[in-house]
């Protein structure tokens, strides 16, 4: 996903919650960044929130973007690390407002969930800086390559340092990056770190600890999505301090959204491959189309080669080679249409993908607002269309969390006790036999109940940690999680049911009000949206207790929670505990079930 090449376009940068000059690192830091930013990235014109970013960043504070892929996410940090690079010179190095009086002259560490993804911002970076500012160190390259990488970063030549979550499980690594005084932490798909989000990653979670053993540099959280208690999480996993909170772009109106419903799979089926089809043949440039299964992918995908279109499935059941030459491909418009599972897509800034169709529902309108997304960068007209099938529902429920494995987590735990002192994840799967994966995931698993911590020694365990309770955590968090993956498939129907306006649904899922119905789904095509007629001020007249946007309020049963969405007769609330909940207005205000928390 590197956006700093991508079309920008004239702002106002009028911004709140920036840093005043006198922290930054230049006299004039605005007009040094513009200049950067234009020179060397090709930015003339930087968009709203970019220049904020940037700014923050070199005056060492924490930022969260919130912003559609290709609207330039990645610029922020790309021109804020060069330029504390080339100020080291002068002695300008950010300032780190957590260790007052040391500057931050090294690298910035980008970490990346995707080998895919990682090289397409390396190469990008690399052609546009040249020699060796940007390295990569991940399992993608030869163990040469991994140690030039090193020598790069440890002379000083490396800007930018690219690592997947993973590769920051070894202390070894740790230890290396944090001598290298890093200035900047930057954790692109930042919702990953969410266990609220839909794409959450556990590997993610020891971010926040990373970044503290690094020295706590400044640190950009990067995501294309993230609704309101995603962004809470992020701040809170990666410890930011008072972070820049910048959310620009989350309506997409170039692109006509559209639920075709069935009956029977079959009919689906031919449906979806025909509609492909007409797609592909009426529109100029490629397209996406997304299945639940693998062979689902190359079912569709034979079927439409069948009709005369360049089609190849992607999915994680196919050797890395083929994947990225599927990737390949599709970026140089040699696809006229890439079926995949929702591994496909992740960060590919394609400016010129004109529909994204979906044979199957997602499991979440996160999920469906991010892969829709893909389509129309370039801001002209795209088409974005659903089949739904109420049926495949189930499916979705199927793939959702799964219930904690106690007994292993209770070998965990008695294997730290047992020790003498902190162990390394490699003795622990030894002492347990436990495989490297089941354990990163029981590990995961035990550090959100915070009883487990991964330190610069090691795994340890909290000191008075009664085992049968951490445990006992560990599965009500589970299934916490349980029933906020449950409700966000309830809310993804609520999409594909819905008379009303169906942007105005999905912004309202992400807490952004749409006054007018779009005029560009089909639900205003065929009349059935309508303007929503609630009015926090008119509920007030009337006795009712208004519960506007983003109010925490708090419910009788189901304890703390965010208002979402208005509805002329329904009120959405996002509960910490029990996920998305609609609730009837008449039963919230004659039964007070809710009251605004204090």
């Amino acid at each position: 996903m590197t956006e700093a090449m991508a079309p920008a376009v004239p702002t106002d940068e009028a911004s709140t919650g920036t840093v005043p000059s006198d922290a930054t690192t230049s006299p004039n830091p605005d007009a040094a960044l513009r200049q950067l930013a234009a020179d060397t990235f090709g930015l003339p014109h930087l968009r709203a929130g970019q220049l904020a970013g940037m700014r923050a960043l070199v005056g060492g504070r924490d930022v969260l973007a919130v912003m559609p892929t290709g609207y330039g996410k990645s610029a922020i940090y790309q021109v804020a690390a060069l330029h504390l690079h080339r100020n080291q010179a002068q002695g300008q190095a950010a300032q780190n407002p957590t260790r007052p009086g040391t500057a931050r002259c090294g690298p910035a560490v980008v970490v990346s969930p995707l080998i895919a993804l990682q090289e397409d911002q390396l190469d990008r970076l690399l052609e546009t800086l040249g020699g060796e500012a940007a390295v990569a160190i991940n399992s993608g390259h030869s163990d040469s390559e991994v140690n030039d990488a090193w020598d790069a970063a440890e002379r000083g030549d490396a800007v930018f340092i690219f690592l997947a979550p993973e590769q920051l499980a070894k202390t070894e690594t740790v230890e290396r990056l944090a001598a290298l005084d890093v200035a900047l932490f930057v954790v692109d798909e930042a919702h990953c770190v969410s266990s609220w989000g839909h794409d959450f990653r556990p590997d993610y979670l020891r971010l926040g600890e990373v970044r503290g053993q690094l020295g706590n540099p400044p640190v950009v959280g990067l995501t294309a999505t993230a609704s309101p208690p995603v962004r809470d999480e992020i701040q809170q996993r990666l410890r930011m301090t008072d972070p820049l909170v910048l959310v620009h772009g989350f309506d997409r109106a170039n692109i006509s959204l559209a639920v075709v419903r069935h009956l029977e799979d079959r009919d689906k089926r031919r449906a979806v491959t025909e509609q492909v089809t007409g797609l592909a043949a009426e529109l100029e440039g490629p397209g996406l189309l997304y299945a639940a299964t693998r062979k689902d992918t190359e079912a569709y995908a034979a079927e439409l080669t069948e009709r005369g279109l360049r089609a190849e499935a992607y999915h994680a059941g196919r050797k890395q080679s083929e994947r990225d030459q599927v990737h390949e491909q599709f970026l140089d418009d040699e696809l006229d249409v890439v079926v995949a599972t929702t591994a496909f897509g992740m960060g590919i800034d394609k400016p010129n993908v004109r529909f994204v169709v979906h044979a199957d529902i997602p499991d979440s309108l996160d999920s469906y607002y991010q892969e829709i997304g893909r389509s129309g960068r370039d801001g002209e007209a795209a088409s974005a269309v659903l089949h739904y099938r109420p049926e495949d529902l189930g499916l979705r429920k199927f793939f959702g969390t799964h219930a904690p494995d106690e007994e292993s987590l209770l070998a965990v735990l008695q294997a730290l006790r047992a020790a003498d002192g902190p162990l390394t994840q490699k003795a622990l799967a030894e002492q347990t036999g436990f495989s490297p994966r089941k354990l990163t995931g029981l590990l995961n698993q035990l550090q959100e109940t915070r009883a487990v911590k991964t330190g610069k020694r090691g795994i340890r365990l909290e000191a008075g940690a009664k085992l049968p309770a951490v445990v006992e955590r560990a599965v009500d968090h589970a299934e916490a999680r349980q029933r906020v993956d449950r409700s966000r498939i309830e809310m993804m129907r609520g999409y594909a049911e819905t008379d009303g306006c169906r942007r105005q649904f999905l912004l309202g899922y992400f807490g952004e009000d749409l006054p007018e119905p779009c005029g560009n789904c089909d639900t205003c095509a065929d009349g059935s949206a309508h303007k929503e007629d609630y009015d926090d001020g008119a509920a007030a007249e009337a006795g009712g207790e208004p519960f506007p946007l983003q109010a925490a309020v708090v419910h009788k049963e189901w304890g703390p929670g965010v208002v979402m969405r208005h509805e002329e007769d329904v009120i959405t609330v996002l509960f910490e505990q029990e996920g998305y909940k609609t609730l009837s207005r008449q039963a919230v205000t004659e039964g007070k079930l809710l009251k605004l928390a204090t």
